[in-house]
C-alpha cells in the first residue's frame, strides 16, 4: 500500500516548523488515500526522552499514524542487505578521507563546492592495505553518474548533482542516505513530504534507489519555517514548541497555511498542496 511518513530525529522537542512540516506530510497523505507511517531515525543524534516527547506532541495536535513505529536502530540487517547487494555489483569502495581532507582537497568535476573529489575511488589493494593501518575506513558509492533528476510537486523539475556519497560512516554507522532510501522502499512509502532545505539531497536518494530497483517516491518539498531575522526556527528563538506554545499550538500552524479547524481531519475537505503559501513561514512567538 501506499505510504506518506514523517521521520524525525529523537534530538530535541518539535517545533512548530517541524509540526508543521508534520501536519503537511499527515494531510498529502490521507488527501490522497496514502496511509501515514512514523519513523524515529535514531541512527545518530539521540536525547534521552526526546522520542517519546515527539510522539505525545504529534498526538497532541491530532496526528495519527498507521502501524507501529518504526526506528532505525532496529533495521541493522535491511541496511546491511542493501549494501551488500551494491558491493556484489561492484559500486562500492573504501574511503579513507577525513571530513578536512575532502574540503581541502580541490573540487570534484562538475561537482559542488565539497563534493568528494573521488581520492580513494581507484586506490589499490596495497595502497587500501595500507591506509586501513591509519584508521577505519567509510564505505562509499561508486556512482556513475554526476547528476540526476527528479520531479518535485512543488519545485518542478529539478535537477542536481550525484557524487560517490558515503554508506557506511568510518565508525561503522549506516549514512542516512542509504538508510533513509531503504527505508522508504520498505514500507511501501511512495510520497515524501520535509523542508525544502533538504531538495538539494533528493537527486542522491533518487539516484541511489534506482540502484537499488526502487522507484524514487513523489518529493514535496515545503518551505521552512524562519525566525523574525530570517533564520531557520530553532529553540533558541523562544517560545517554539507545542509544550511552551500549548493548546493554541494547531491553531497557529494550521493558519500558517491558511487552513482553519478544531484538528487536522477538519483540514482535509478544503486543502489543496498547490494552494500553500511559497514563501517561508516566518514565525513570532505569541505574547
Amino acid at each position: 500500500m501506499s505510504s506518506g511518513r514523517f521521520a524525525p530525529s529523537p534530538s530535541g522537542d518539535l517545533h512548530v516548523g517541524n509540526l508543521r512540516t508534520a501536519l503537511l506530510a499527515w494531510l498529502c497523505a490521507r488527501s490522497s488515500g496514502r496511509t501515514f507511517v512514523l519513523r524515529v531515525e535514531d541512527l545518530d543524534r539521540v536525547r534521552e526522552g526526546s522520542e517519546q516527547r515527539q510522539l505525545d506532541d504529534l498526538a497532541a495536535i491530532g496526528l495519527d499514524w498507521d502501524g507501529p513505529v518504526v526506528r532505525q536502530s532496529e533495521r541493522a540487517r535491511l541496511y546491511d542487505a542493501a549494501l551488500a547487494s551494491l558491493a556484489g555489483r561492484g559500486l562500492v569502495f573504501e574511503c579513507f578521507c577525513t571530513r578536512r581532507e575532502i574540503l581541502d582537497a580541490p573540487s570534484a568535476p562538475h561537482g559542488p563546492p565539497g563534493a568528494y573529489p573521488g581520492t580513494c575511488r581507484d586506490l589499490t589493494e596495497t595502497e587500501r592495505a595500507v591506509r586501513r593501518r591509519e584508521r577505519p575506513a567509510a564505505l562509499r558509492l561508486r556512482a556513475g553518474t554526476t547528476h540526476f533528476t527528479i520531479h518535485d510537486a512543488l519545485h518542478g523539475t529539478y535537477e542536481g548533482p550525484v557524487d560517490d556519497l558515503v554508506l557506511r560512516r568510518g565508525d561503522g554507522v549506516i549514512a542516512y542516505n542509504l538508510a533513509v532510501v531503504v527505508d522508504d522502499a520498505q514500507q511501501g512509502v511512495d510520497q515524501v513530504v520535509r523542508g525544502d532545505d533538504l531538495l538539494s539531497s533528493a537527486p542522491r536518494q533518487a539516484y541511489l534507489a534506482t540502484l537499488l530497483a526502487t522507484t524514487p517516491p513523489e518529493y514535496v518539498h515545503v518551505p521552512l519555517a524562519l525566525n523574525a531575522a530570517g533564520q531557520r526556527l530553532a529553540k533558541r528563538d523562544g517560545a517554539v514548541t507545542a509544550r511552551e506554545i500549548g493548546p493554541a499550538t494547531f491553531g497557529i500552524v494550521a493558519a500558517s497555511l491558511g487552513l482553519s479547524g478544531d484538528r487536522p481531519a477538519d483540514l482535509l475537505d478544503t486543502f489543496d498542496l498547490m494552494a500553500i503559501p511559497r514563501d517561508p513561514w516566518v514565525f513570532v512567538p505569541p505574547a
